[in-house]
């Protein structure tokens, strides 16, 4: 699939991506998962060649600047920027398509700013991770701890790419071919061969936090019609049932499931396209 890089600039933070298929299409924004990159969407993107996809790389992750240091990465902060995108694009209305982080951003964003988001496609998540409020002290604690130890880490330096990809590989299950993609667009050349272009601070522990009746109050706010994809069987830290009690919360929502992993949508692009191009079809407005 041939995809055209581009850049955006949002209060002098340099937002990287690629855009691919019909640029009269359904514009659809397309947010990837934590550590992912634009990338994530190529295999998807062959198969919905009648869509004007942008697949931007968020920011601190692929080609995109870091945050300030003064800026931490916040889901609040990721709503702003999601529509910060969409009006640098000049989208006033957009269909919202995420895949695990950039799914649960999305859910956020569908939520607070549902005159916007025409429908939402959301891939192995459906709003956020979530932890019990007896938590919340601790895990401020243990971020704080880390935050203050990031500056003696070193980034570690690999010859060549193929012990990244191998990691990947067996991280997520993904194919060779799914996981150079990421790789390649999530690394840059330093003396000694490759390191990660990804921000350190991305592998800090999450300070806060929803809990599961707050993130049950989002997803019920999300009016417009939306698509949940699960891949099965549930990953350790989304289980059953409780993604299929959020999916039933959503009072305009479908819920479907498919064989495979965390990153279905790379390695069985086909069968979740086929899903996406039935949604789209069936939308009110979806010329």
């Amino acid at each position: 699939m041939n995809a055209t890089p581009f850049e955006l600039q949002l209060d002098g933070i340099r937002v990287a991506g690629l855009r691919a298929g019909n640029p009269d299409g359904l514009k659809v924004l397309a947010l990837h998962g934590w550590l992912d990159n634009a990338a994530s969407f190529l295999p998807l993107a062959a198969q919905l060649p009648t869509l004007d996809l942008v697949m931007v790389d968020l920011p601190g992750h692929g080609y995109s600047d870091h945050l300030p240091l003064t800026t931490p990465y916040t889901t609040p902060h990721a709503i702003v920027q999601t529509l910060a995108i969409a009006d640098a694009l000049g989208w006033e209305r957009f269909v919202l398509l995420g895949h695990s982080m950039g799914a649960a951003i999305a859910s956020l964003v569908a939520a607070v700013a549902g005159e916007r988001v025409q429908a939402l496609v959301s891939i192995e998540a459906l709003g956020g991770l979530t932890a019990p409020a007896g938590e919340t002290v601790q895990r401020l604690r243990t971020y704080v701890e880390a935050m203050l130890k990031l500056d003696a880490k070193q980034l570690r330096v690999f010859p060549d790419l193929s012990a990244p990809v191998r990691a990947r590989m067996m991280v997520n299950q993904l194919s060779e071919a799914s996981a150079r993609l990421l790789i390649e667009r999530g690394v840059k050349t330093v003396d000694g061969g490759w390191s990660w272009r990804s921000d350190p601070r991305l592998m800090l522990p999450t300070a806060v936090r929803m809990t599961e009746e707050q993130v049950c109050d989002v997803v019920s706010a999300i009016l417009c019609p939306v698509q949940v994809i699960y891949a099965t069987p549930a990953q350790p830290y989304f289980p059953e049932p409780e993604r299929s009690r959020r999916a039933a919360l959503l009072p305009d929502g479908r819920l479907h499931t498919l064989p495979g992993h965390h990153h279905v949508h790379m390695d069985d692009p086909g069968a979740v396209a086929a899903i996406i191009r039935d949604f789209i079809a069936a939308l009110p407005d979806a010329s």
